[in-house]
């Protein structure tokens, strides 16, 4: 499961002229897997949706992502909240960089996140799991309202209903336990029962 957001490579001694730098949020990957062999890293998700002019969630939109190991897999939006970043900025920034600058995410008003989920790299401490690191993870419902063209690592936005997001065989090819959380999302919008 590769929940990764990759960051720049860290210039050590910026020149005059050099531009903008990395700030000190940014971490080599030598700095980042040190740090997620020691502490519990801070992540936000989003399942993104669709609503109607009720508010009612009609569409849930799942990502295709090839892994580390190059199976395809099907996953969310999430990635790591940068040091002096805040929640919001944080998924803003994932949504933006997984489903484009036209999708124009409606951002929570509220910062409490439906579920807090623990990603572990053993299977059986939780439901979720990341083979790489321990993780915490609030995660979000968010309604986006323009045209999604996924980027980066992301090979493809799939829109399918809630009760397709919920069905055993697209919670089994969700990665890391992650069709528990569509589950819990969509109960958090009333969409199926707890």
């Amino acid at each position: 499961m590769s929940v990764r957001t990759p960051d720049p490579d860290p210039t050590p001694d910026p020149l005059p002229g050099d531009g903008p730098q990395p700030g000190p949020a940014w971490l080599s990957d030598l700095e980042l897997e040190q740090i997620r062999r020691r502490l519990p890293l801070l992540y936000v998700e989003a399942v993104p949706v669709r609503v109607d002019g009720l508010g009612q969630v009609t569409e849930v939109g799942v990502l295709l992502r090839a892994n580390a190991v190059g199976e395809i897999t099907r996953t969310l939006v999430s990635g790591r909240v940068m040091y002096g970043e805040t929640l919001r900025e944080a998924l803003f920034r994932h949504l933006e960089k997984d489903l484009g600058p036209m999708a124009f995410p409606l951002l929570p008003a509220s910062p409490v996140p439906f579920q807090v989920a623990e990603y572990f790299p053993l299977p059986g401490v939780s439901p979720f799991t990341d083979e790489r690191q321990h993780a915490v993870s609030l995660a979000y419902v968010v309604p986006v309202t323009g045209t999604c063209e996924p980027r980066q690592d992301a090979l493809e936005l799939t829109w399918v209903t809630p009760e397709e997001a919920v069905s055993p065989t697209m919670c089994d090819e969700l990665e890391g336990g992650r069709g528990a959380l569509v589950k819990a999302a969509m109960a958090s919008v009333g969409r199926i029962l707890a």
